[in-house]
């Protein structure tokens, strides 16, 4: 594969920027990878680990006007986005700090030997260790959080695993600029810089999920792109784990007594949330399931005129953009789609934040016409558009919950006063379909805590786990049982006294 340049484009303009970096060939593939590998007994050490992730922190809250400054122009998210976007990300990174000193992530469980046990139980102690090399695939829409300094590199090296990041192409030079400050704050911290590397491109992407010595990978992207590389790291001669996150609908389900109640409350909150970040969070709302009748057309006439409110955006780049032109534009000519806010072009680099409406008769197959086509609206379609379902009946919620997919997150919108029979038997349907399940919020702001869940069934995630939270740093570790063997031999975290003082079961 040929070694091409690497620019920094203006999502504003769709014109270059600055040359920042060049593809990595298979060549330099193998060579960052191998890098990395070499140095993972440096990490052994949970302090200099402790001490990495808080100097990284550090050093990027240093640096965080420049950082700010450069993520804007190659994203147009804002100052004020990306700074809030910093400040979550220095605070992942001491949160993680916290969970390799207090060490319960070691899972350490000791069972002594007890002879007359039918069948007998020799000395067992258990922990967990790091997999190895990790590959980290940086998301778009979030250029810091989910992307080099994000969550997947800080839980891959709080649990001593050396990280490669495959930078995402629209945001290269933010990319270099945390890359450059991380690893000067593994050296701070009397660590190889290599414990972290940086490559760019396509191929090397690929290049990446098949390379020998990854132990396992972490992707946030497109359902496209991330069943590809799952299905590489599947096929592997060695297959790893690949923690991917896809896509995901979002769906809210609004009962009639929530609505009856505050309709136009959740209707100017659910246009907040669909269209914050110009509708590009990963845990957009983007369906609904409203009741129809003269409460229901309150709360689409808020939320139309909320989404009005909005004017017109930026996305990350013009691929998308055209992508959500194109997909907003299919799904508006379906049969019995409405438009109370038609979403579509901006103006030559934006777009329009809308709304579409249909009756949820149309994604059940129950009318003449059948749901040829309407299975889109059953789709995520990345940007500022939420589809609305106007359902008839009890049973027309069910009917189309059981059509959709994984999810991220599921909302329900209940009445506050007084007891919504709807509430408890909603709220069973809807846990199955999703990871994080909300009950009169918005999905929009995934809390970093050890009680979080970012995750679903697919396509929302490929695995069971979370990337978000203490948890995150599960993925890269692996059980290990040590049976009858002298305590000289032990780790120091098995030996007897507990000389660590770590949490043990």
């Amino acid at each position: 594969m040929a070694a091409e340049p690497v620019w920094s484009v203006d999502p504003r303009t769709g014109k270059p920027r600055e040359r920042v970096a060049t593809e990595a060939t298979a060549e330099g593939v193998d060579r960052s990878v191998r890098a990395a590998h070499g140095v993972r007994e440096a990490l052994a050490d949970r302090s200099a680990r402790a001490a990495l992730l808080r100097t990284a922190a550090d050093l990027l809250d240093g640096a965080g006007e420049q950082i700010v400054e450069t993520a804007d122009a190659e994203t147009a998210l804002g100052p004020v986005r990306l700074t809030g976007e910093l400040a979550r990300t220095t605070a992942q990174l001491r949160a993680f700090a916290e969970v390799v000193e207090e060490g319960s992530f070691l899972d350490i469980r000791i069972d002594l030997p007890d002879p007359g046990a039918v069948p007998p139980r020799p000395d067992l102690r258990r922990w967990k260790i790091p997999l190895g090399v990790v590959a980290v695939y940086a998301a778009s829409n979030f250029p810091l959080a989910f992307s080099v300094p994000g969550g997947d590199t800080a839980s891959a090296l709080a649990a001593g695993c050396p990280v490669v990041v495959k930078a995402h192409p629209d945001h290269p030079a933010t990319s270099e600029l945390c890359a450059s400050l991380l690893r000067r704050a593994a050296v701070k911290a009397g660590l190889p810089e290599d414990v972290l590397v940086l490559v760019h491109g396509f191929d090397a992407g690929v290049e990446l999920v098949r390379h020998p010595l990854v132990a396992a990978a972490g992707f946030t992207g497109s359902v496209r792109g991330g069943r590809a590389l799952f299905d590489a790291a599947a096929a592997r001669p060695v297959p790893i784990p690949f923690h991917g996150e896809l896509g995901s609908l979002n769906p809210v389900v609004l009962t009639t007594a929530a609505v009856e109640e505050r309709a136009e409350e959740i209707g100017t909150g659910l246009a907040g949330s669909m269209t914050l970040g110009a509708g590009q969070f990963c845990t957009k709302p983007g369906f609904v399931l409203a009741p129809s009748g003269e409460a229901g057309d309150r709360f689409l006439a808020a939320l139309a005129s909320g989404v009005s409110a909005a004017g017109p955006a930026v996305l990350l780049d013009h691929r998308m953009r055209e992508a959500f032109v194109t997909g907003v534009a299919e799904r508006a000519a379906l049969g019995g789609v409405e438009s109370p806010v038609a979403p579509g072009p901006g103006g030559a680099h934006t777009v329009g934040a809308g709304v579409l409406a249909v009756d949820a008769a149309r994604l059940t197959g129950t009318r003449s016409e059948g749901d040829d086509g309407h299975h889109l609206l059953l789709e995520e379609c990345f940007g500022p558009v939420t589809v609305v379902a106007r359902y008839a009946s009890r049973a027309e919620i069910t009917e189309v919950l059981s059509r959709l997919p994984g999810n991220l997150t599921a909302t329900l919108q209940i009445a506050e006063r007084g007891d919504d029979e709807d509430a408890a038997p909603l709220l069973a349907e809807l846990t199955p379909l999703a990871g994080r399940v909300l009950v009169n919020g918005w999905p929009t702001g995934v809390a970093v805590a050890a009680a979080q869940h970012h995750g679903g069934p697919y396509p929302a995630t490929t695995s069971t786990s979370t990337s978000v939270g203490a948890t995150a740093i599960e993925r890269w570790l692996r059980p290990v049982t040590y049976q009858s063997t002298p305590g000289r031999l032990l780790p120091p975290e098995l030996r007897d006294g507990n000389p660590l003082g770590l949490p043990r079961r």
